[in-house]
């Protein structure tokens, strides 16, 4: 069971990371549907998953990676490498949004990507990740509450104006990854504790969708409601990827692949979709036909995908 559990995570990251590739590439292509692009403001399309899909994939092993190295190498040396890691994390998005202020992709001048929301809320998490899980529920809620009070009142305008909910959102993405740590502890804990996973994560849908009354679902806000439904619907699709890798003994060898380098590759496929955008080409990006959107896409993930197997196959992971 540990195995397959390993391997349903595996795979569950690498589905997240896979499937970045093609929102990423689609956001700036005019002929792709506004279903298959980010919610502009209220409303959830699917391309608003990812991103949690992903926050819970790192909220899975979080606690588990954090006690080995404390256990191992003891707290100085734990805390120094979760600081260094997300910090890096942090330092690659800056790159990455830089680059896209730089070619004109980001009209509000915000250098704020989903790495930077993500690095931000692994080092919050930092700080709670060593306290009971009791409490890190109590303290993921109470960020929720006080975030959507705080947005509500004070720093709507400023969030909307910046991309992922800018610094101010990365509480409420904090607040995914602290409540998806306390999820992952029923996960990993006894049997009896396993029983409350589904249910938990059933609940934790239901609050989103309840609170979504008084907080609209929103990605671009970084909403309370958007947290808790996504953070759900994460919880219950990775549930799946166990089942499917328990039960069946079905592991894609190229979701494991995807899933040992997801950084390293989410870094190189925006390499490779700069082929297509900075030659300044609208033919060949912004304005390209259908066909011509189809075979880029497919030569991204072809590429990509070789590139994860290539690295799996050698043993190389590039551990950020």
């Amino acid at each position: 069971m540990k195995s397959n559990r390993i391997s349903s995570i595996d795979q569950f990251r690498g589905f997240a990371i896979l499937t970045m590739v093609p929102a990423n590439f689609m956001v700036g292509v005019q002929i792709i549907p506004a279903w298959l692009k980010h919610a502009p403001d209220i409303g959830l399309t699917v391309i608003d998953l990812i991103a949690p899909f992903f926050i819970f994939a790192i909220s899975l092993t979080y606690g588990l990676s954090f006690s080995h190295r404390l256990a191992r190498d003891g707290a100085f040396r734990a805390y120094s490498y979760f600081l260094t890691r997300y910090l890096a994390i942090i330092g690659l998005g800056a790159i990455i949004s830089a680059a896209e202020t730089a070619s004109g992709q980001n009209p509000s001048g915000i250098d704020w990507g989903v790495l930077q929301a993500i690095g931000m809320a692994g080092l919050v998490t930092l700080l709670v990740i060593r306290l009971p899980s009791i409490y890190r529920w109590l303290i993921g809620a109470g960020i929720l509450v006080v975030y959507q009070l705080i947005l509500n009142n004070f720093l709507l305008d400023l969030t909307l104006r910046s991309p992922h909910g800018g610094l101010y959102g990365s509480l409420d993405w904090a607040a995914m990854m602290i409540l998806g740590t306390c999820i992952a502890d029923l996960f990993h804990g006894e049997e009896r504790a396993k029983k409350f996973f589904p249910w938990a994560s059933l609940a934790i849908l239901a609050a989103g969708i309840l609170l979504a009354i008084y907080a609209p679902i929103s990605k671009h806000r970084v909403s309370s409601s958007y947290v808790l439904v996504t953070l759900g619907i994460s919880a219950v699709l990775f549930l799946l990827f166990n089942w499917v890798s328990g039960h069946l003994h079905w592991n894609s060898r190229l979701l494991l692949a995807w899933g040992k380098n997801p950084l390293a590759l989410y870094f190189f496929h925006y390499l490779l979709i700069g082929l297509f955008f900075l030659p300044g080409i609208p033919g060949l990006y912004a304005a390209a036909p259908l066909w011509v959107v189809i075979l880029e896409l497919v030569f991204l993930l072809v590429v990509i995908s070789a590139t994860a197997i290539w690295m799996d196959r050698k043993n190389i992971i590039i551990a950020i």
